[in-house]
């Protein structure tokens, strides 16, 4: 009796520890308190999902469950490498270095990139593209799927703007020396 007081009292003043990492814990079962983390999720959505080829297609989206500062995107698509490339140069395959990068809100986990189709390294041919969201920078092929979310935008040709071009100083100094001129003759025909 007396050896169980004095392992009551070992344990309550902390002397005499167990092992936690000894005890099993049912699954699921969240030991420190509170709510269980969420599951990692990440979101991603376009807009518009349907453009020009130069516009500019806004993306956005959700962390949670993912400690992370910045989102990796990368695009697949008509004649592009299939694990996918950088957002600003369709030459370079994703996971080699260059990833196109977004970040993170920590307040609450939403992040936005402004994809201005008007600028990009390479051919941005019309057709249907998949844009990936990861939280870590791996390419298509070794992402961890929960850690992923894709959306589609489908490019229709370049719209043909007509550019305004200003007019050459040269033009209406031109076309003062002929009302000159032409008011000349009328003048001189009155005579």
């Amino acid at each position: 009796m007396r050896w169980m007081v004095l392992l009551l009292a070992l344990l309550a003043t902390g002397v005499l520890c167990l092992p936690v990492a000894g005890i099993p814990v049912a699954p699921g079962v969240n030991i420190t308190g509170g709510a269980p983390p969420p599951p990692p999720a990440i979101t991603i959505f376009a807009s518009p999902s349907q453009a020009h080829i130069g516009d500019t297609v806004i993306l956005n989206g959700t962390v949670t469950g993912i400690n992370t500062i910045a989102v990796y995107l990368f695009v697949t698509g008509p004649d592009l490498d299939p694990r996918g490339v950088s957002l600003e140069n369709l030459n370079i395959a994703a996971g080699r270095g260059l990833f196109t990068t977004a970040p993170v809100a920590m307040k609450d986990g939403t992040w936005t990139y402004e994809w201005d189709t008007s600028i990009i390294v390479g051919n941005l041919k019309p057709g249907t593209y998949s844009v990936y969201v990861v939280g870590s920078p791996l390419d298509r092929l070794r992402s961890n799927p929960q850690e992923t979310a894709v959306t589609q935008v489908t490019f229709q040709p370049a719209v043909d703007k007509e550019v305004e071009t200003p007019l050459s100083p040269a033009v209406p100094v031109a076309a003062l020396v002929f009302a000159v001129l032409l008011l000349g003759a009328v003048a001189s025909r009155k005579r």
